[in-house]
């Protein structure tokens, strides 16, 4: 039913002028253009920044920009505010606390110990924020207010939202991450996500069936794999982490 829409979106795309059929290049799953719209979007948002007729987010760079601002405001970016920023947590953290389902005020976060990455406060302002774990408890933490949440409303993965938030700062003027920058983490494969979820399985905490994605479910189980251990409970699943489960199970 999805894709069946999406097609219809497509052909409208196509018999208003935007493109021809030769040039509208996508990815496997029908995102297009620079801005990777699927068509659907593309009817709800996308513009002719430069008035030629046409709104084009393959070659235009006009139209692109203004496509993707036009979505994004109208996904709930507030221009006054950031997305987000690299902190520095107590060592103590609850890793409770972390991953977007927990939401508290700047001035709550103060108290439990969060700092800017160069150990200056967290600003006075009266919004909330969530704490994000990219690389685990061993990579660089991040706090993440609404325009970060704006941002996955495009894309849902976590690393995509950092990378997108943290280039448009350093655009801006901005300079590297300041934390962790020795952590250099063996990237998992398919493979072994799958084999990560049979042992955790297989030790009595349920991850569903094994499918080689670290989704919500999966995390979850980790995460109380890793209190039971009185490990830090980041959910972050790992190699170090794969091969403990796989000497005990």
């Amino acid at each position: 039913d999805f894709f069946r829409e999406q097609l219809i979106h497509a052909l409208i795309i196509l018999e208003e002028g935007h493109i021809e059929p030769e040039a509208m290049a996508g990815s496997w799953a029908g995102a297009m253009g620079q801005l990777q719209f699927i068509p659907s979007t593309f009817t709800g948002y996308a513009v002719d920044y430069n008035k030629d007729g046409r709104k084009d987010i393959w070659s235009n760079l006009p139209d692109g920009f203004g496509a993707a601002a036009n979505f994004l405001s109208a996904s709930g970016w507030d221009g006054d505010r950031t997305w987000g920023r690299e902190v520095l947590v107590p060592a103590e953290l609850d890793w409770e606390l972390t991953g977007l389902s927990v939401r508290k005020a700047l001035d709550e976060w103060q108290a439990i110990g969060v700092r800017r990455a160069d150990g200056r406060p967290l600003p006075k302002v009266d919004i909330e924020g969530s704490l994000v774990l990219p690389a685990g408890h061993r990579g660089p933490v991040f706090m993440v207010y609404q325009n970060f949440r704006t941002i996955m409303v495009w894309n849902r993965s976590l690393l995509y939202a950092l990378a997108v938030g943290h280039l448009a700062d350093r655009i801006a003027g901005g300079g590297s991450l300041l934390t962790n920058q020795d952590y250099i983490e063996e990237p998992m494969t398919r493979a072994d996500i799958e084999e990560l979820q049979r042992a955790l399985n297989a030790l009595g905490f349920d991850t569903g069936k094994p499918d080689g994605l670290a989704g919500r479910k999966t995390r979850a189980a980790l995460k109380e794999f890793q209190k039971e251990r009185g490990q830090p409970a980041d959910g972050h699943p790992n190699l170090l982490i794969l091969r403990e489960l796989q000497n005990e199970s």
